[in-house]
């Protein structure tokens, strides 16, 4: 099945999602974050078939999500790092997770939680905020067209 071309949608959420909107890419962003570099590492963790993680890797890396470096112990592995873009993924990856913990899951099953590495505990709720700060909820924004640039 062919995939629609979604590089020039005015959307930027439907460019976003041509890009890395395929959940096998989102969990490999996923588990990047987390340290993990090799892919026999990705498909331990992901437990995907090695054609799909290849064909993802190489469209995260292709996008300039990921690159590719000779492994850090000298072996002749090669090893995935997330590029800079690739970690400003990390956002949206921690807003998906709070929406999943909210509506996702039962108060009482057990689940992983992101929490600040200084004092241990839970990150906050990220907030969409006005430019002033003030914090917005959906009904308080609209989509518009904006000029290239802005």
């Amino acid at each position: 099945m062919r995939k629609t071309d979604l590089s020039e949608a005015t959307c930027p959420v439907a460019r976003s999602l041509g890009e890395v909107g395929d959940w096998w890419s989102l969990l490999i962003v996923r588990d990047a974050l987390s340290g993990v570099s090799r892919f026999s590492d990705f498909q331990r963790s992901l437990g995907c078939a090695r054609n799909i993680l290849s064909a993802r890797l190489a469209k995260l890396v292709e996008t300039g999500v990921m690159v590719t470096e000779p492994a850090s112990d000298g072996s002749p592995y090669r090893e995935y790092r997330l590029t800079e873009k690739g970690k400003s993924l990390r956002v949206v990856l921690v807003a998906l997770r709070q929406w999943g913990v909210a509506h996702l899951f039962d108060d009482r099953e057990e689940r992983l939680q992101l929490v600040d590495i200084r004092d241990g505990e839970p990150v906050a709720r990220l907030e969409m905020r006005a430019h002033d700060g003030r914090v917005l909820s959906a009904d308080d924004v609209e989509i518009q067209s904006a000029p290239g640039g802005a």
